[in-house]
């Protein structure tokens, strides 16, 4: 899987990578991560679907999101719910550098996740049809949003609800053919940014916007002045298969962590009492792909 930037401007981060399944290119994860002290990356849910789901594995996987889990009864929610978990978490454990299910998850208040115990690495998931999409940082927060590019959210009026005037009078000045295209990058960059803040859908997106594709994405007011400064940066890909997605990243001026393995970031007991619990004499060499069965 290959994804493309729209016009906007290149960020300093990388395009999303690619992960086909357990065995993917891990590698680029980490080396965006030690580049760029951000990785993005997505994948089918075809390859992240449970064979057999309520199996120990999944158990062991999903950890405290387990109950979660049980409780959902729709299936289709119930398999994306695994997947997106597990999909993170292998993501984390690359990062961390520790198997994937001795990572917890934990929730804020308005359900952004976050690693228990963690807080050098910030991540960011979503999920839309088929596609998961996992954002992960070392600068500060992050908050990553994917929808189909040919949503038609435009012709169902939906700019109406969500877009400031500046916006509006943006779209309105764009041939009709590109005005459901670039709603779909103003809507995933409004969701990015409102994830990365812990707001989600309670920060209103009529009071701030995005300028025109073309230019350096920054946080506007409702009139087009400007509402953010540099501590900001937002990226908007094109996924193959004809998915937008878009990434909000802050820096918190302390720069990268460059080494976020848990046994650096941990206090040695903790890491030697971690490893006794699940019977391994070492770390494996490469995170989620130490992991010898995925279920």
């Amino acid at each position: 899987m290959t994804a493309r930037r729209t016009t906007a401007p290149s960020p300093s981060f990388g395009e999303p990578v690619g992960i086909s399944g357990r065995d993917g290119a891990w590698d680029r994860v980490r080396a965006d991560l030690e580049e760029h002290s951000v990785a993005v990356l997505h994948a089918r849910l075809a390859d992240w679907r449970p064979d057999q789901t309520g199996g120990p594995r999944l158990r062991a996987l999903l950890g405290r999101d387990w109950e979660r889990y049980l409780e959902m009864t729709h299936p289709d929610v119930r398999i994306r719910f695994a997947a997106s978990r597990v999909l993170l978490k292998f993501a984390a454990a690359v990062a961390l550098r520790v198997p994937p299910q001795v990572i917890e998850l934990g929730y804020g208040p308005t359900g952004r996740p976050y690693l228990r115990g963690c807080d050098a690495v910030d991540i960011s998931l979503s999920h839309t049809e088929d596609l998961l999409l996992i954002g992960l940082t070392t600068r500060g927060l992050i908050g990553v949003d994917a929808e189909r590019e040919d949503r038609p959210l435009y012709e169902r009026g939906l700019h109406r609800h969500v877009c400031t005037p500046h916006e509006l009078a943006a779209l309105a000045r764009l041939p009709p053919g590109e005005r459901g295209p670039d709603l779909v990058r103003l809507w995933t960059l409004k969701e990015a940014y409102s994830k990365a803040i812990g707001q989600g859908m309670r920060f209103r997106f009529t009071d701030f916007g995005f300028g025109p594709d073309g230019q350096p994405a920054r946080v506007l007011a409702p009139d087009g002045a400007p509402g953010t400064g540099v501590e900001w940066e937002f990226g908007t890909f094109s996924v193959a298969g004809g998915y937008a997605v878009s990434v909000a990243v802050s820096d918190s001026g302390f720069g990268g962590t460059q080494d976020t393995a848990a046994r650096t970031m941990l206090d040695p007991r903790v890491v030697a009492l971690m490893t006794e619990a699940l019977g391994e004499d070492s770390e494996p060499d490469d995170g989620a792909a130490g992991e010898s069965a995925f279920w």
